[in-house]
Parts: structure tokens; C-alpha cells; sequence
């Protein structure tokens, strides 16, 4: 921790510039990636769910054909049944008897006219389901090689740029270990605030770099002496002279040579 208070002004400059330089250049690998790794989640969860939608489908399959193999046993049942009943009506001692068969019989004959409805029911939801899950089949396939197609456009950007990422965001690291505390958290802070990731700017043509507001001379030679951190009053940017950004972009550079 003493370390830290023992370096200068210029030092922490340039250290906070250099952490710059590293988080943009990191910037620039995540936007050759763009919106593709979000792409590639949307599509894999969407493939998913089609799958699980698929799953569905095919259970309900499985229980209407359940419930068909149970109306056909139903129909079974009531016709043998009615053999019974038919049967039995030759050994009646009455009509009383003889009608109470009959309507035994009758019911039977409805029950299996009500089963046979319900599977009709159920094969046209059959029809139905299958005509579904045909089309899902269809669309899973082709959601899937366009998934694979943008996979390997990621993977194939990934193996390209990760390696590089990777010993990047350790530089980063390190960088900031040379840097107190505050000036980190408040380094990050400006990164989160502004559209473009830049906390640390240099002076150009007389004004904060990215920015038309002028800074007056007097700032200018404060900024350039190295004495204190000065931040753009408009932006809230933390700004160095040119001389100093030159420098750290021609010394970082070979850094990131190095890296790739």
C-alpha cells in the first residue's frame, strides 16, 4: 500500500492512461464480437425450447394413445358385456327381467358409441400433433444450422481474439494494482458514465479529446506540467497532455505487439 502513495502524479498519469489504452483496446476485441455471443445465446435457448416443446408434444402423444388402448379395452369390455346380457335374457323368467337386460345391453351399445367417438376425438388430435411436431422437426433443423453457422463464426473469432483478451485483462489488472484505490473506482466510474468507455483523454487542438469544449490555457499548462489529476469539467474525463498520451500510445503498442 505505501508504494502506492509514493508514486507521483506523472505516474499515476501515465498508469491511469496506459489502463486506458488496455480497456479500450479490450473494448475494440468485444466489438469485432458485436451482438454474436448474445446472438448465439438467443438461438441455443431458442433451439431448447423448441426441443422441450417437442418433448411435450410427443408425451401428449403417448398419453392419447393411452387413452385410445383404454376406450378400445372399454369396447371390448361392453361388447363381451352384451354377449352376457344377450344370454342371458334366453333364461328369464319375466319381462321384467327380460327388460332390465335389455336396457343392461342398451347402455353397453352407447358406452361403446361414446368410446368410439373419443377415439375419433383422439386420432384427429393425432393428426393434429403430429402435423406439429413435423413442422418443429422442420424448424429445430433449421434453427440449429444456423445456430451451428453462427457458433463457428463466434469460435472462429473467439480462438482469434481470446488468448489476446485474456493476457489483456491481466495487464489491466496489473495496472491497476499500481493505481490507489480511489482513482481506480473512480477511473471505472467515468468508463460506466460515458458512451464510448473513455476515462482518460488527451488535450487535442485545445480541447478535451472527443469533445468541442475548449480548455483555457492556464488548464492546458496545469495539465501539461503533471502536477495534479485534473478532469474535464464538462465530461467529468480525466485528461493528460498530448506528449504524455504519444508516449504511452508508442510504448503500449509494442506492449499489445507483444500480446497478439
Amino acid at each position: 500500500m505505501a508504494s502506492k502513495k509514493e508514486i507521483t502524479v506523472e505516474e499515476k498519469l501515465r498508469a491511469l492512461y496506459d489502463l486506458q489504452l488496455i480497456d479500450s483496446r479490450v473494448d475494440e476485441i468485444k466489438n469485432v464480437r458485436g451482438e454474436l455471443p448474445l446472438e448465439v445465446e438467443d438461438l441455443a435457448d431458442e433451439v431448447a425450447g423448441m426441443h422441450t416443446r417437442m418433448e411435450k408434444l410427443t408425451a401428449d402423444l403417448d398419453v392419447i394413445e393411452d387413452d385410445i388402448k383404454s376406450k378400445k379395452n372399454g369396447i371390448e369390455t361392453s361388447k363381451e358385456l352384451i354377449k352376457k346380457y344377450t344370454a342371458q335374457q334366453d333364461n328369464v323368467r319375466n319381462n321384467r327381467e327380460f327388460n332390465a337386460l335389455s336396457k343392461e345391453v342398451e347402455f353397453q351399445e352407447l358406452e361403446i358409441q361414446l368410446a368410439e367417438k373419443h377415439i375419433k376425438e383422439y386420432k384427429a388430435q393425432i393428426e393434429q400433433k403430429t402435423a406439429v411436431i413435423d413442422e418443429t422437426k422442420s424448424r429445430i433443423s433449421a434453427r440449429e444450422e444456423h445456430l451451428k453457422h453462427k457458433q463457428g463464426e463466434l469460435d472462429e473469432i473467439l480462438s482469434e481474439t481470446q488468448k489476446e483478451e485474456e493476457l489483456l485483462m491481466k495487464e489491466s489488472a496489473k495496472f491497476e494494482k499500481q493505481i490507489e484505490e480511489r482513482l481506480v473506482k473512480a477511473y471505472k466510474r467515468i468508463r460506466g458514465n460515458v458512451k464510448n468507455g473513455l476515462a482518460v483523454v488527451a488535450v487535442e487542438r485545445g480541447a478535451s479529446g472527443g469533445s468541442f469544449f475548449t480548455i483555457p490555457p492556464q488548464v492546458q499548462m496545469e495539465i501539461a506540467s503533471r502536477k495534479k489529476i485534473i478532469t474535464d469539467e464538462h465530461s467529468g474525463r480525466i485528461l493528460v497532455d498530448p506528449e504524455l498520451a504519444n508516449e504511452e500510445i508508442e510504448r503500449m503498442e509494442k506492449v499489445f505487439a507483444k500480446l497478439k
